[in-house]
């Protein structure tokens, strides 16, 4: 058995440059990068390609996969590590759309994997940042069917009919494999999304991407990921009390609460079989677990607590702080 001290772990950012990009994530997670129109953070990462690589302590430089391989069970769960392996099963992302993103849709687990990869795409947003006047794109308007998919997308109106929604500071989404959508200008939002990299392009606004050419569409293989019965508003509403667990999404592929703390609390986890992440978006907390030493955490951060954790002690620094809280049932 692996008996080597385990502690919360942090991440080097793996940034994306986009056409649709902005310069909010730099300066917003304190780095330092001549990057420009960076569109994506992935914070924690097992994309193939995109492994996330430790920044703190012992196990500093090496990547998610191997840390995995490393402790198994010890750091996702035993249920996670089952059904998993050494495949971490969450993809999570801080986004900035300057622009309006492509309309799009992601395959659900049957169809992703019949087409020769591990995961499909069930997502989730939370608004840090909006313009006042920014909105997003999510589900039809009506029940439609295929022919007249291929006609909108194909002519350009497929926008018509997808439902827009305002969006606000603190506002959360749940995107459904199999849903139409698109992030829209001016927001700054957290994504938390199943392992997987796979995005269907309906339509792109004739728009050239960073190497001047216009971006590929998906519009055949789009069509057998669509559910065409979709209609539903994904907007979830929560209650946000301070001091608290305020939980927002409970699915198959993750749950996730969001977490204002004014005082020092205490994060009870002996009962989860599961890792846990905490991705903060506002002040700065220290957080320690087991007998771990104390790890400092500020906005635009995430960090992952093993799953051998008993309770993690989250104490905030200089005021309050925001987090997001996830993890798989």
């Amino acid at each position: 058995m692996n008996t080597k001290a385990l502690y919360p772990l942090k991440f080097y950012p793996i940034l994306k440059q986009a056409p649709w990009g902005g310069e909010r994530i730099i300066p917003f997670k304190q780095i330092r990068s001549n990057m420009s129109h960076v569109g994506e953070s992935w914070e924690i990462s097992n994309v193939p390609g995109n492994e996330s690589v430790v920044c703190n302590g012992q196990y500093a430089e090496k990547n998610i996969t191997q840390l995995i391989d490393l402790f198994k069970e010890r750091l996702v769960g035993k249920k996670n590590y089952q059904q998993h392996g050494n495949n971490f099963p969450l993809l999570i992302k801080f986004i900035d759309a300057k622009q309006d993103l492509s309309i799009q849709v992601h395959p659900n687990d049957e169809l992703a994997r019949r087409r020769n990869s591990r995961n499909g795409k069930t997502e989730m947003w939370y608004i840090v940042q909006a313009d006042p006047d920014a909105f997003l794109l999510s589900g039809f308007k009506k029940q439609i069917d295929k022919k007249e998919y291929l006609r909108r997308a194909h002519n350009g109106s497929i926008c018509e009919i997808i439902k827009q929604h305002s969006v606000s500071k603190g506002d959360c989404f749940y995107i459904p494999a199999g849903q139409v959508h698109a992030i829209c200008s001016n927001i700054f939002l957290i994504e938390i999304q199943q392992t997987s990299d796979i995005t269907y392009r309906i339509y792109d606004y004739n728009r050239k991407g960073i190497d001047g050419k216009l971006r590929q569409l998906h519009i055949k293989e789009a069509e057998d990921a669509i559910d065409f019965n979709s209609c539903d508003n994904n907007k979830i509403s929560y209650t946000f009390l301070p001091d608290r667990r305020n939980e927002m999404i409970s699915c198959p592929y993750f749950t996730t609460s969001v977490y204002e703390l004014t005082k020092p609390f205490t994060l009870p986890l002996e009962h989860l079989d599961s890792f846990v992440i905490l991705i903060a978006y506002r002040g700065k907390f220290a957080l320690k677990m087991n007998d771990s030493e104390t790890v400092q955490i500020k906005a635009g951060e995430s960090v992952l607590i093993p799953a051998e954790a008993d309770s993690a002690l989250i104490s905030p620094q200089d005021g309050d702080c925001n987090f997001l809280c996830v993890h798989v049932d």
